[in-house]
């Protein structure tokens, strides 16, 4: 049997190419070539090992005939097309964890920096000044951090500062308060992490909730005299807003190791006083790099020789005799884990999901982990169902199986429950004998629905008209409804109208459906 062939076209740990070796691979390392080059090669590779100066576009992918693998080695894959892979088939694989202890060290290492203006006290010592009364800092000991994200980075910053004896506030939509708890810090919102908080750093990723999440508004809500660390991405920080911040002095200083647009070769940060830069070093230790790079071999080789598959982010686990059996199950379930994590608010602390009939005999992790994928991907459009259980896991949301072999009322179901505030709630939903998904049951109501597209979510009073009230409305606003489902607990109680429409619905029309009489809650989903 031919071994596969692997490429690594950057530069990392030697061992890297070793442990390929090993476990059955033959590996070829060509590292700095151009891109013209790199597709004249690739063609000959069934696996391609890169970090970051590696460019993996959609002309590279066209010429990879026999590429099967992707491996990162590190956690960003900016510089790989992951559309086109996934249109090809290549699997695409990072290593998410493997540089979370150094990028965290590097924060705490920028708070001492900003505390004690380290970085222009060391410029102006070695000009042959002494500037000892010119520099007056601050200790950490007895501050209070503010920590916008709680997850595995965040995690390991938060243990670092409370054993600097720091207050740990942390603002995380998915931070439950047993997890706070269990963290030792404040679980607190934005605004009150805002208005306490002696230094605050950022570990969350870019999406289009957390971009510019320190805007000028936000910044303005801070205390007087706050210091800023960014070890995350560039993007959280509006840079022009910051500038005017430190330049007003409401800012006493900030540290950034990330820029919205690099490389930085210029910033209006650049040259303001009590500003400090890095030039994106979160990642770089020699024992991160090391930590990365034989991870991606393990990682890459065990899915070329045995199929296994870790840490991908186009792919779930799954093996070739289960999919096409999971595929129509984890489609309801991903449905299923959007709906609840779309009508649900507040941290979860717990999610349960039910298999019952013949639900109850597949493989129930793929199922799980496409709950958990729908649930949190309504915060980030980076979740996949191979990183969802992880995700979960650093939340502290507790995650149950449950198996009944026994069928109710139908032959197969997924049902997806999840503590909150008000109490549990869960949705439930069956397959066709044409294995096309269908919601079953809403909160308790009995609703036959195909979760689709563009719908709106409506809980009111069972009374005469007042579908036709809802017609009306969205008939002037020129919204075009393409089916009505409808459920009741009884008549004239409490009913529930789910509607597919062609369009989103504005936020006009869904406060002028809140104010239709007997309307309780009106939501926009969209699938």
């Amino acid at each position: 049997m031919t071994k596969p062939r692997v490429l690594i076209s950057d530069k990392m740990d030697p061992n890297a190419a070793r442990i390929f070796t090993e476990m059955g691979c033959d590996v070829d390392v060509i590292t700095g070539e151009t891109p013209e080059a790199l597709i004249a090669r690739i063609g000959d590779y069934d696996g391609l090992a890169i970090r970051s100066s590696t460019k993996v576009t959609k002309e590279v992918l066209a010429a990879a005939k026999n590429l099967k693998v992707v491996g990162r080695a590190g956690i960003g894959v900016d510089n790989v097309d992951i559309p086109a892979a996934s249109a090809q088939g290549v699997v695409v694989m990072n290593t998410p964890f493997g540089n979370s202890i150094t990028t965290a060290e590097h924060a705490i290492a920028l708070m001492f920096a900003l505390a004690r203006q380290i970085p222009e006290a060391n410029a102006q010592t070695q000009a042959g000044k002494w500037p000892k009364n010119d520099f007056m800092g601050v200790e950490v000991t007895g501050k209070t951090l503010g920590l916008i994200g709680a997850g595995n980075i965040g995690s390991i910053v938060a243990s670092r500062a409370l054993g600097l004896k720091m207050k740990v506030v942390a603002y995380d939509p998915f931070l439950t308060p047993e997890r706070a708890v269990e963290m030792g810090v404040e679980k607190a919102d934005l605004d009150t992490l805002l208005a306490k908080a002696d230094f605050i750093t950022l570990h969350t990723p870019l999406t289009e909730q957390t971009r510019n999440i320190l805007s000028a508004e936000n910044l303005a809500k801070t205390k007087k005299g706050v210091r800023i660390i960014n070890c995350a991405r560039g993007g959280l920080i509006d840079e022009a807003a910051l500038k005017a911040a430190l330049d007003s002095g409401h800012v006493a200083g900030a540290a950034l190791d990330v820029f919205q647009t690099e490389p930085a070769k210029e910033s209006p940060l650049f040259g303001t006083p009590n500003f400090i830069c890095t030039p994106h070093l979160g990642a770089s230790t020699n024992e991160a790099q090391v930590n990365v790079a034989l991870q991606v071999a393990e990682q890459m080789a065990d899915y070329l020789v045995n199929g296994g598959v870790t840490n991908a982010l186009n792919v779930p686990s799954l093996s070739a005799e289960e999919a096409p059996k999971l595929k129509p199950y984890m489609a309801l379930a991903e449905q299923l884990g959007s709906l609840v994590g779309q009508l649900t608010t507040g941290a979860i602390p717990r999610i349960s999901i039910h298999a019952e009939g013949a639900a109850a005999e597949l493989n129930i992790k793929p199922i799980v982990a496409a709950v958990l994928c729908g649930f949190l991907r309504v915060q980030s459009d980076t979740v996949n169902m191979v990183n969802a259980p992880f995700l979960a896991k650093e939340r502290g949301i507790e995650v149950r199986e449950v198996r009944t072999e026994k069928e109710g009322d139908y032959h197969t179901l997924i049902r997806v429950s999840v503590k909150t505030d008000a109490g549990e709630r869960s949705v439930a939903g069956t397959l066709f004998s044409n294995s096309e998904p269908r919601l079953v049951e809403l909160f308790g109501i009995k609703v036959e629905a195909e979760l689709a597209g563009h719908m709106m979510y409506i809980v009111n009073e069972d009374a005469p008209g007042f579908i036709g009230r809802i017609g009306t409305l969205l008939g002037e606003a020129g919204i075009n409804i393409g089916t009505f489902n409808l459920g009741r607990r009884e008549a004239g109680g409490e009913a529930v109208l789910l509607l597919s429409v062609d369009s989103p619905v504005p936020g006009d029309v869904i406060a002028a459906a809140r104010a239709v009489p007997g309307v309780k809650r009106v939501m926009a989903l969209a699938f």
